[in-house]
């Protein structure tokens, strides 16, 4: 490890020997995957559970990847089944329903740490409290604490750290829930995140890692990196059909490119 990640390295392993033992939650993401490897290494694997919901906003290629990041790296690791969509306030999908899922999830993640003597984590780091978070709010209401802000960490500092590490996470794209790829004020339910699950995982099939599938009735909205424009539209018809076999009738391709969260600017205007 270079000597500029040393003091990141030893303010997060401060901070989590400050806390205790601890259960993460773990998407598989590159900020709960390093929260949980190093969490697991600072405080012992009997110390930490991390605990990966799962609900129909999980795509399936997320579950499985924190299936094999749990066993690569011996984790304690476990499931709970969420069930926000049984949330009417949830399934509105107002600007606050991120709030209701860390709601739903901290009801579950919070019992399982007081049987353990534990404190629940999340990996939000520095760079995250600047965006529309409400579902931090709940988290934090809720006794979650966040040790990456605690280390004054942020993005960056969590993929140099995940490198320096080793872990194959560091350059791992960011990966919402798919309730994140329906505007706000559209109603979300269970038919719909299949649709966009479909869609992502057929477009993920013809080789493009980062993609997102917003959903807008029966049109589909494609966002890849910029850098990838080119390639998805050299296969474009296998693109089509893809998006197509998920359901919708027609699919378009955003040429801002992949931006996470974009769909927040219809909060701000």
């Amino acid at each position: 490890m270079s000597a500029d990640l040393l003091p990141a390295f030893r303010r997060l392993a401060d901070a989590l020997a400050a806390i205790g033992p601890l259960v993460v939650g773990f998407s598989g993401g590159a900020d709960s995957a390093l929260l949980g490897y190093v969490a697991t290494e600072i405080l012992g694997q009997g110390r930490v559970l991390c605990v990966t919901a799962v609900s129909p906003s999980l795509a399936p290629e997320e579950l499985e990847d924190c299936r094999a990041l749990a066993t690569e790296w011996s984790l304690c690791w476990q499931t709970v089944e969420t069930h926000e969509l049984a949330n009417a306030a949830y399934a509105a999908n107002g600007g606050d329903r991120c709030y209701h899922c860390k709601v739903e999830l901290m009801s579950l993640l919070g019992p399982i740490a007081a049987g353990r003597g534990a404190t629940v984590a999340l990996g939000v780091n520095l760079d995250d409290l600047g965006e529309h978070r409400p579902g931090q709010q709940a988290a934090a209401e809720r006794g979650a604490v966040f040790p990456f802000v605690t280390a004054s960490m942020g993005k960056g500092d969590v993929r140099e750290l995940s490198r320096a590490l080793g872990l194959r996470t560091a350059d791992k794209p960011a990966a919402a829930c798919l309730a994140s790829r329906v505007p706000y004020g559209t109603p979300v339910t269970l038919g719909i995140l299949n649709e966009v699950a479909t869609a992502e995982s057929g477009l993920k099939r013809l080789g493009l890692a980062a993609v997102r599938v917003r959903h807008y009735g029966d049109l589909a909205r494609v966002e890849v990196p910029i850098e990838d424009l080119p390639r998805l539209m050299d296969q474009r018809e296998e693109v089509v059909a893809a998006v197509r076999s998920a359901g919708y009738r027609y699919v378009t391709l955003d040429l801002e490119g992949l931006r996470s969260g974009n769909l927040n600017q219809a909060l701000t205007g």
